[in-house]
């Protein structure tokens, strides 16, 4: 890279998404002194539609296809997302091309004051729990089929605002997210994966750029972390094996201990019913071809039939 060569980052306009590319923007203006690093602030469908949920307009691309499109057409050089919005099949001509450091991937309990000595466990028959993720959802419901579950859009601060106003005894964010945002003190309760495994990629950032563009090749991977990598290609594989997008109810957990890397992940129905649960392990260098083990294992075990139901039931609405 020659300098003062000038390197665009295309990122949504959302707090969270800001952070997170300030972030990545201050790190490589460090390592990359020679060259100049701007950003392209752009908002997505999944942005601009927030009075419907997520499942009903569809998942592939609604955080990032307006980003990839000003790869595609070189207006900018790289977008930042949170890999858990990230599709598993990009489009022609792009390719994820550095996963960061992950921070906790877990799910967290956020309440409204009047609750504050309570836990999940602890929650009052009938509390109203604010979610958009039906990961989140069939997982509570199968653990918790006493509540009540609404659906919640808008970016952290509204959710945040919509729970103290009292429309909701309860919230469930990504704890990433809260702490980017410097809002640990909103963090009630870290939810165990026993109870919620949390989203693929979750926790991660995922840096997206043109396929073999050398160039931003070399400067992004200073930024990579080869554990978080390793643990979200089995997660993004196991995901596109079962041919789910992001918002499916499919959750997923990793760990690696030494060169060996295990892959949990859950399929479960929307009403929490059914859940499909099995583990995998093996070679971390065989990262992708775990998730897709692990994929076919749960599919023997009915994870086809619940997904071809959820797609049903989606398409219908």
């Amino acid at each position: 890279m020659t300098s003062n060569t000038t390197v665009r980052i295309s990122t949504r306009k959302s707090q969270l998404a800001l952070v997170q590319t300030n972030w990545v923007k201050a790190e490589l203006e460090k390592e990359f002194p020679q060259c100049k690093f701007e950003i392209e602030k752009m908002s997505t469908q999944g942005d601009k539609i927030l009075d419907v949920s997520l499942s009903k307009i569809g998942d592939k691309g609604l955080f990032t296809e307006e980003l990839e499109r000003s790869m595609l057409e070189k207006k900018t050089d790289f977008a930042v997302h949170s890999l858990k919005d990230l599709p598993t099949n990009l489009p022609e001509g792009l390719m994820l091309g550095c996963v960061t450091k992950r921070v906790n991937p877990a799910d967290a309990m956020v309440v409204n004051e009047k609750h504050k000595d309570k836990q999940l466990e602890t929650m009052p028959e009938g509390s109203v729990i604010g979610t958009s993720s039906l990961r989140r959802l069939a997982q509570l419901r199968h653990h918790f089929p006493h509540f009540q579950f609404e659906d919640i859009r808008g970016n952290v601060n509204t959710r945040l605002a919509k729970l103290d106003d009292g429309k909701y005894d309860a919230i469930i964010l990504a704890v990433a997210g809260l702490e980017r945002l410097d809002m640990n003190d909103r963090i009630h309760q870290v939810i165990p994966p026993e109870i919620s495994l949390h989203a693929v990629g979750q926790g991660a950032l995922g840096i997206e750029c043109r396929d073999g563009d050398s160039s931003i090749l070399d400067i992004i991977k200073f930024l990579e972390d080869p554990e978080s990598r390793d643990r979200c290609y089995a997660e993004r594989a196991f995901l596109r094996a079962l041919e789910g997008g992001c918002q499916v109810p499919i959750g997923v957990n990793t760990e690696i201990i030494g060169d060996n890397l295990t892959l949990i992940g859950m399929v479960a129905s929307l009403d929490g019913k059914r859940l499909v649960k099995d583990s995998v392990t093996g070679p971390r260098n065989n990262a992708e071809s775990l998730g897709v083990e692990l994929a076919s294992m749960v599919r023997e075990q009915g994870a086809t039939e619940i997904l071809e139901e959820i797609f049903a039931q989606i398409n219908r609405q």
